[in-house]
């Protein structure tokens, strides 16, 4: 009984971290596909706790049955399974570490304090405009809000440089969403109904009872604040949650890549596993594109999918934009914060004289991300 009062604790501990480790951004864990049994330990969770701390409730008894030095081993050992189990569940656990905010405030330009040189994910349908600043959605990790009647998930995960917009409708019903973990560095998310895991990169459920399902992502656009107000100057802007101001970066560090941090800084050469690019999928085909070449070059004329495109950078070297180009023989050139072809001059939101440009959607994010959740993409 003392053996198994011993055995049962180590294994109670060495369970409680490995459903930590296997979900949270810790050596070697996030490079080895372990989504199944990291699902399968948190699942069965409860069995596991509950038959292990039998086993030690059992046990304790002939475990405390030793001379008096020896029961200290006997404290110690239950102070380590107590103190595994806080740090594990509570202190190293994603969705304690990250909080949704509070109350979601939306303020108009005249009334907003957020700074206009940050960026923001950008939304903008059923004729509302909405920013959410990326300083705000690196801690969140999901801010949930409603735009012209239809609610909306907006995501952005720091480690991977993704921002989302999701539709959180499953099944004709809207979901809830709890922060889990990690999967390969990319945030996952748990919907209350069944449990099951998505991905905030791809919106596609890749573990429990919904695993292949995939949440509609509605458009979006990574820009300053400025830049988006240009664009849309009657928009709303998330605002600060009063109650978490102290988890907020006060620095411009991730948003310009001066960030020296090990999981959210940035490689400035080219192609390296914490590079910049912009990527871009189109009729099946997915291409990454430098974000080095694109600051020189400003404008890329491409054709992906069979679709010709035009991706383009505006005056401030940080808001980006693509848009499928009217013909292959058209070939845009970048003025200001203008794409021009012949005698054509457009917006950034594809509005010119004569015509509209459709926009498409591109991401800007860690080279890492794009070729993991993108196997097959090519490199312009």
């Amino acid at each position: 009984m003392k053996r198994l009062f011993y055995a049962a604790a180590l294994l109670l501990v060495m369970f409680e971290i490995a459903n930590v480790y296997l979900l949270m951004p810790l050596p070697y864990s996030q490079r080895v596909r372990s989504i199944d049994l990291a699902f399968f330990l948190h699942s069965w969770r409860w069995l596991f706790r509950a038959l292990l701390g039998l086993s030690i409730v059992v046990a304790l008894p002939a475990a405390s049955r030793v001379r008096s030095w020896r029961k200290l081993a006997v404290v110690l050992m239950l102070g380590g399974v107590g103190a595994s189990a806080y740090a594990t569940n509570i202190g190293m656990s994603a969705d304690h570490l990250f909080l949704p905010p509070s109350s979601v405030t939306l303020a108009p330009a005249g009334l907003n304090q957020v700074e206009p040189n940050r960026l923001v994910v950008g939304i903008n349908f059923g004729g509302q405009a909405r920013a959410y600043p990326v300083r705000f959605l690196g801690y969140h990790h999901q801010v949930r809000d409603t735009v012209a009647g239809q609610p909306i998930m907006v995501t952005f995960c720091t480690v991977c440089r993704t921002g989302r917009v999701f539709s959180p409708v499953v099944a004709g019903k809207t979901e809830t969403f709890r922060l889990v973990g990690m999967d390969h560095y990319n945030a996952m998310f748990e919907d209350r109904t069944t449990g099951s895991w998505w991905r905030q990169a791809t919106g596609e459920a890749i573990a429990g009872p919904r695993t292949g399902l995939t949440l509609q992502e509605l458009p979006s656009r990574q820009v300053t604040l400025a830049g988006w107000l240009a664009l849309f100057p009657a928009s709303l802007i998330m605002q600060a949650d009063s109650t978490m101001l102290d988890q907020y970066s006060t620095s411009f560090d991730f948003e310009t890549g001066a960030s020296q941090s090990a999981l959210t800084g940035t490689d400035t050469a080219s192609w390296h596993e914490k590079s910049w690019v912009v990527g871009i999928s189109s009729n099946g085909a997915s291409r990454a594109y430098d974000w080095n070449r694109l600051r020189r070059e400003r404008v890329v004329n491409d054709s992906l999918g069979g679709v010709p495109i035009v991706l383009a950078l505006s005056a401030d070297g940080s808001s980006f934009f693509a848009f499928e180009r009217p013909a292959p023989a058209i070939r845009f050139s970048v003025r200001q914060d203008s794409l021009v072809a012949v005698s054509e001059a457009y917006d950034f939101n594809g509005h010119g004289s004569s015509a509209t440009l459709r926009p498409i959607f591109a991401s800007q994010e860690f080279w890492h991300s794009w070729r993991t959740f993108q196997p097959a993409t090519t490199r312009y």
